[in-house]
């Protein structure tokens, strides 16, 4: 299959913004080559949905919702850094990507606890369980606000998906596809945060549902 290249290729005054976020951080600065091997690792060429896009895009919805959040420079360090280990079949991207931001905190001075809270932040990200504080609520939400993207941008964002998985034969794509939209799908609450529920559950359940008729095992790329 070939691969579309990734729609958006910088951050939005990347460099000012990951400059300003340390001086919020209360820290010094980072290692001098830390923003480029970030950004290095979400322009992986493997990657078609966790790109720069989504990374911009975590921030945009980020900041609208700042003002919410309890420690708001850690919920943005951990977005910069929550998919920044993005290994396809793998299952300790998370931890990976922790251990990351985890280093790099500890190379500018941050305070231990900042250093854990953090960690905790982007380990979250797994979306294995409920979040435990109203900063892992937002980032998850943040995290899974394209479920609640107008049509055209969440079916590429399903597309895309499909793009990063393309070396899985179609038909376990399909099973274990269906098991993640079925999940969500099947959540009483599937944003935590009034904010994210009140703009995005009906849309995003209409986009799963959507999605899930869309994944039918004899059908797709053959195996």
């Amino acid at each position: 299959m070939p691969l579309s290249p990734p729609t958006v290729t910088r951050i939005i005054n990347g460099p000012e913004r990951w400059a300003a976020l340390w001086r919020a951080l209360g820290a010094g600065s980072p290692p001098a080559d830390a923003f480029d091997a970030l950004l290095q690792h979400w322009r992986e060429p493997q990657r078609r949905y966790h790109t720069l896009e989504h990374l911009q895009e975590c921030l945009s919805a980020f900041d609208e919702i700042a003002a919410l959040a309890l420690r708001p420079a850690e919920v943005e360090l951990a977005i910069w850094y929550h998919d920044a280990i993005h290994e396809i079949g793998v299952d300790s991207n998370e931890l990976k990507s922790a251990y990351l931001a985890e280093r790099t905190m500890t190379a500018a001075g941050c305070d231990r606890e900042a250093i854990g809270r953090v960690r905790s932040l982007i380990l979250a990200t797994r979306h294995h369980g409920l979040p435990e504080s109203t900063d892992e609520a937002l980032l998850l939400d943040i995290d899974l606000a394209i479920l609640g993207a107008p049509d055209k941008r969440f079916d590429r964002y399903d597309a895309d998906i499909r793009e990063e998985y393309h070396t899985v034969p179609w038909s376990k794509y399909v099973a274990a596809r269906r098991a993640v939209l079925r999940g969500f799908l099947e959540r009483p609450r599937l944003y935590v945060t009034g904010h994210f529920h009140d703009r995005l559950d009906a849309p995003a359940r209409a986009n799963l549902r959507r999605a899930l008729k869309r994944l039918q095992p004899l059908r797709g790329l053959p195996g």
